[in-house]
């Protein structure tokens, strides 16, 4: 499985994705620019996240919009194991270029919080 999202600048989001939550890229060949092409981190086993910038991104849509800026069409969550731990990982994102959205906090159902990548998409780091 691949999650693909659409992105602005290829060095930026290389930096913040490895940074910003410790994502491994995945591949060897490497593009002019130095960073892997197609630019993909690995989530789990078998399953990855393609960062496209946003003119092939719309090449794959074709009629279909894309949803601007400032609006999320979904949420990737990652659980982590602990309070200390929503709090360390949002505050790193923080300082590799998120903007943080709800500041950690108890839910009924979970601790968590969320933050925007530096394109926008909407990360929710939560606990139970």
């Amino acid at each position: 499985m691949i999650i693909s999202l659409p992105i602005a600048d290829r060095p930026r989001s290389y930096v913040f994705y490895q940074e910003a939550l410790d994502l491994k890229p995945v591949g060897e060949e490497l593009d002019e620019d130095g960073i892997p092409e197609p630019l993909q981190f690995a989530l789990a086993d078998g399953v990855n996240l393609m960062l496209i910038p946003t003119g092939g991104f719309g090449w794959v849509l074709g009629d279909q919009p894309a949803a601007p800026p400032g609006q999320s069409e979904c949420i990737l969550s990652l659980h982590v194991e602990s309070t200390d731990a929503v709090n360390a990982l949002v505050a790193k994102a923080v300082a590799a270029g998120a903007v943080q959205v709800t500041a950690p906090t108890r839910k009924p159902w979970a601790y968590l919080a969320t933050f925007t990548d530096p394109d926008g998409h909407l990360w929710m780091v939560e606990t139970a």
